[in-house]
């Protein structure tokens, strides 16, 4: 049996310590879906907040779908039952805009914030996003924005942010925020022998700004280290 556990310790540690008095913001993403990412993202976020002491944000850039908020609801019992909704944005940036813009009776624009609440999850210091797409109305759209004023704004929130970045093949949310993450971990499932998408996803994020700075092999051990080496930087 997989001790996730022990995995999410080993990754941690292998992240390296973070900057004195900053909070940390961890991107976690795939060449492909299906490699488990979310999982990856969402047990990590339970260690750091549990077994670190940690206080965590996990975000979940598959808006439309939200499925952490769904697998954490499911999995209470695991996780922690969720608190009602709350503000998702300490200073009212965002990550996202919704267009066109909708307004409040009184003519006012509908802030982008107001679509995205932050859940606490059990007793531990971690939050859980979802976008509320019900808010949604007519034919407006969500566009992932290329800006770091949320993520800096996290930052003096808590001490780490873990980002469930979706695979290229559904979304190139991942890539666009790419330049405002401290780190980026590539998600790999263990019995993958074909490097050339992971090795474009880490080519496309380093020319997108951003940083590949960890590997993580799901579901067992790799033991080609002709593997290894072809995809790490």
């Amino acid at each position: 049996m997989v001790d996730l556990n022990s995995e999410m310790a080993e990754l941690w540690a292998s992240l390296g310590p973070p900057a004195a008095g900053r909070g940390r913001v961890i991107q976690i993403t795939a060449a492909r879906r299906g490699e488990g990412v979310s999982t990856v993202a969402r047990e990590l976020a339970l260690y750091v907040a549990k077994g670190a002491g940690r206080s965590v944000w996990l975000v979940d850039l598959d808006l439309m779908a939200a499925p952490q908020h769904a697998a954490i609801t499911a999995g209470a019992g695991r996780y922690g039952a969720l608190s009602a909704p709350a503000q998702a944005s300490p200073d009212g940036s965002m990550f996202f805009t919704v267009q066109p813009a909708a307004r409040t009776a009184n003519g006012d624009v509908w802030p982008d914030a107001h679509y995205l609440a932050a859940h606490r999850v059990g007793a531990a210091r971690w939050w859980v996003t979802r976008f509320q797409r019900e808010r949604l109305v007519g034919s407006q759209t969500v566009h992932i924005l290329p800006t770091g004023d949320y993520w800096n704004a996290l930052r003096r929130f808590a001490d780490v942010v873990i980002v469930d970045g979706p695979s290229p093949e559904r979304s190139r949310a991942a890539l666009t925020v790419a330049p405002f993450m401290d780190q980026t971990v590539l998600v790999v499932a263990a019995d993958q022998a074909d490097v050339r998408a992971p090795a474009q996803l880490r080519d496309a994020v380093t020319a997108a700004g951003g940083h590949m700075t960890g590997l993580f092999f799901n579901r067992g051990v790799v033991t080609t280290p002709a593997f290894l080496k072809a995809i790490l930087p």
